[in-house]
């Protein structure tokens, strides 16, 4: 089999597994949890261990210049982690399998986009390939709608990991050169300052919303859990078609997408704080996708072009998993004080500063 269709295979099954989870978490933690504040701090805790994982992992992987172990460890961690979310009868045992989630994912993800980048050729067709994160995130999100189980998901999503596994044993060994200054990792966050605080506000904004959304939309417009997954299937489905045009057609610099990104990301939650109806959520979801196809993409290969690999994209991932501590957390608090909808001004907000931050990025 090609080599990019089997990153493609291994990627498309490392995200479904996540995403299969992710999207009804909040539904699942609530039904465990006393209020809102406490489902936000359970969401939390999944990105907490994401963070020190990936940073740990990453700077190992580019230490000592291995790769795959990290992918191959990673895939059967999930899928033991994964697995374990079914048995979680109490709030204290979801929290617990939530962290041992987080730290068995953030030590592939890092790895898996290094081996990415440096196994391709043309580096045009990278983007192609990281595509397929977006497609695992629709077919896991489709899966969980048409599964509609809150506890048969996690089973499903023990199920992708090892098919994702079986994928990563089929990749060949790269020689890759170790990358062992002393002080990488701080002078890579210091080199990209502006991009990675400009990340994290962005997404502090949107992790917040994604806590509250799914509560929003069934509990305040009625939406089926089908009708749930239509909505976020509106993201992802327009990120794969965005990323892969991203492979040869769209031909802007990459630092360019990343300020794109995170400048339409403001009018996606303005849309969200009129909704009135949960179908008006697709076309914001839309958006969405457009908004992490090009800052994704243009932020991620932008770091792996003049940095070390894993540590860069490791640093990448824990800004997002940083916001994704932070977001849950100011949802859940503003959630308690006020209306759910009022997290949508905060996101507003804050990534109007995110975008205006991204503008001192220099190429």
């Amino acid at each position: 089999m090609q080599l990019n269709n089997l990153l493609r295979g291994a990627t498309f099954f490392q995200h479904s597994g996540v995403s299969i989870v992710y999207v009804f978490m909040p539904i699942l933690a609530q039904s465990l949890t006393r209020n809102i504040f406490e489902v936000g701090i359970t969401i939390a805790s999944f990105f907490l261990a994401q963070i020190l994982s990936s940073l740990y992992f990453g700077r190992i992987s580019d230490s000592r210049g291995v790769r795959l172990t990290f992918i191959r460890i990673g895939f059967i961690s999930c899928a033991v982690m994964f697995g374990l979310h079914y048995f979680a009868d109490s709030s204290l045992i979801l929290l617990l399998v939530r962290l041992g989630a987080g730290v068995a994912s953030g030590m592939m993800v890092p790895a898996m986009l290094a081996y990415t980048y440096e196994s391709g050729k043309d580096k045009s067709k990278v983007a192609s390939v990281i595509s397929f994160h977006a497609l695992g995130w629709m077919a896991g999100i489709l899966a969980a709608g048409i599964t509609n189980n809150e506890k048969t998901i996690f089973l499903i999503s023990t199920g992708l990991f090892l098919a994702g596994l079986f994928f990563s044993y089929r990749l060949p060994k790269f020689t890759i050169s170790r990358e062992v200054t002393p002080g990488t990792t701080k002078n890579v966050i210091l080199q990209n300052k502006y991009l990675f605080l400009s990340l994290l506000l962005r997404h502090i904004g949107a992790a917040s919303v994604w806590t509250i959304l799914p509560l929003i939309l069934t509990e305040v417009f009625g939406a089926k859990l089908y009708e749930v997954s239509i909505v976020y299937v509106a993201n992802t489905a327009t990120a794969f078609v965005l990323m892969n045009l991203m492979a040869g057609k769209i031909s802007i610099q990459n630092i360019t997408k990343f300020k794109i990104g995170v400048g339409l990301t403001v009018f996606v939650f303005a849309g969200m704080a009129v909704m009135s109806s949960w179908w008006m959520a697709i076309p914001c979801m839309a958006l969405v996708g457009v908004t992490w196809a090009f800052l994704y993409i243009g932020g991620s290969i932008h770091l792996m072009e003049n940095n070390p690999k894993s540590t860069s994209t490791g640093v990448f991932n824990s800004t997002i998993s940083i916001a994704n501590v932070i977001g849950p957390v100011i949802a859940g608090t503003i959630g308690f004080w006020y209306k759910e909808m009022a997290v949508m001004y905060f996101a507003v907000a804050i990534c109007t500063v995110a975008f205006f931050v991204s503008l001192k990025i220099r190429k």
